[in-house]
């Protein structure tokens, strides 16, 4: 896949982790749940350096409190996406207070500024398959869309969700109740057509709704014609190719 030249610049996804020290703020999502269903590969996607929220300096108060809640972090299910994300963005971003970087598993949000429970429309970026669909091109993208519905009310549902409509608690079992994740697959003929649609489990269903809907919108935009396309932030993403790219 080739990344576009959207205007703002995912993932995420799903074992949730969050700490915060003082003014640091760690978002590390692990991509889908507790479950072995992970991207076949976890190649680096895309990152941003976010200047509005400042920079620090080496041997600062800001940087202490980082490296304390990094070290507190290595313990949660986001240890892996620590160990590789947090390296990649300290070579990448090396002064900013805010940075953000998405790999196929695994999402690493680092802010001065709490976010949590929020739906991120600032950033946010598409990537898709350069080849092009053969044949009738508005049915392919039309049975693409009805599959990232029909998914998103899967991800969404009441059953998937162990019957949990509202905010979990932080830091609570609750909060690993819930899925805000569902894949699935539609024939087209002599070829299948596989999607992937999720949410970061801070978000409540409403708001999971909310940002796959905004996001799924994109579709035209990002990939219309193309045999993959997929559209990240912060909160939300989706996936569809004519692979299978979960493993499951």
């Amino acid at each position: 896949m080739s990344s576009s030249s959207a205007s703002k610049l995912l993932g995420s996804v799903l074992v949730f982790a969050m700490i915060s020290v003082q003014i640091v703020f760690i978002h590390c999502v692990m991509s889908l749940n507790e479950t072995n269903s992970l991207n076949q590969t976890n190649a680096y996607l895309h990152h941003i350096c976010i200047n509005s929220q400042g920079t620090y300096k080496p041997g600062s108060p800001y940087e202490e409190n980082l490296n304390r809640v990094i070290r507190d972090s290595y313990l949660s299910k986001c240890r892996s996406c620590l160990t590789t994300a947090f390296s990649e963005l300290r070579g990448r971003c090396p002064k900013n207070k805010g940075r953000i970087i998405w790999y196929d598993n695994c999402l690493l949000e680092i802010s001065p500024i709490n976010s949590l429970g929020k739906i991120d429309y600032e950033y946010n970026f598409y990537m898709y398959n350069e080849k092009d669909v053969n044949g009738d091109t508005n049915l392919f993208n039309k049975n693409t869309r009805a599959l990232l519905y029909r998914l998103k009310e899967k991800a969404t549902s009441k059953e998937n969700n162990n019957g949990k409509q509202d905010l979990p608690e932080i830091g609570g079992k609750r909060l690993g109740m819930k899925m805000l994740y569902a894949t699935g697959e539609k024939s087209l003929r002599t070829m299948k057509l596989y999607g992937m649609v999720q949410c970061t489990k801070d978000l409540s269903i409403k708001d999971c709704i909310v940002c796959l809907n905004w996001i799924i919108a994109k579709l035209p935009t990002c990939c219309s014609n193309k045999q993959g396309g997929r559209v990240l932030s912060t909160c939300c993403n989706f996936r569809y190719e004519l692979y299978r790219f979960v493993k499951t």
